[in-house]
């Protein structure tokens, strides 16, 4: 009996860490061994009951450890959303310059000048650009 107890708590313990831990998962274990330390230790000193403490402390120091790892986890997740709008946004924003140019070369170059002469001159009016800028 204590054998199969022994296989299937391996089984269990070996499948559970078939995937990477998330965030709230860490906490989790994190704050439940936190805790089931600081309960032993206050268990052992105030009653001699150390295991009390350690399973009172675990239990709550997972709860803690689970609220503070599902926050972080959902600050992870806002700000990877975030920068995919921004990387979507600078896509957008590249595909733009690149038809605009296009829009500028073939104005210029139906009206017979130079395109790139008259690019670099937008170039002196566009305020993305600095013109006082010193070297």
């Amino acid at each position: 009996m204590k054998r199969l107890v022994g296989i299937v708590s391996l089984t269990i313990l070996l499948g559970g860490c078939a995937a990477p831990l998330t965030t709230r998962e860490k906490g989790v274990l994190g704050g439940g061994a936190l805790g089931a330390g600081a309960g032993a230790i206050i268990g052992n000193a105030v009653g001699h009951h150390a295991g009390t403490g350690a399973l009172i402390g675990g239990g709550l120091g997972a709860l803690g450890g689970g609220l503070v790892g599902d926050q972080m986890q959902g600050q992870e997740q806002r700000q990877d959303s975030q920068a995919s709008e921004l990387e979507a946004n600078r896509r957008e924003l590249q595909r733009q310059r690149q038809e605009l140019d296009a829009l500028r070369r073939d104005r210029y170059s139906a009206q017979g000048q130079d395109p790139q002469y008259y690019h670099d001159q937008d170039r002196y009016n566009d305020p993305q650009y600095d013109n006082n800028s010193r070297y």
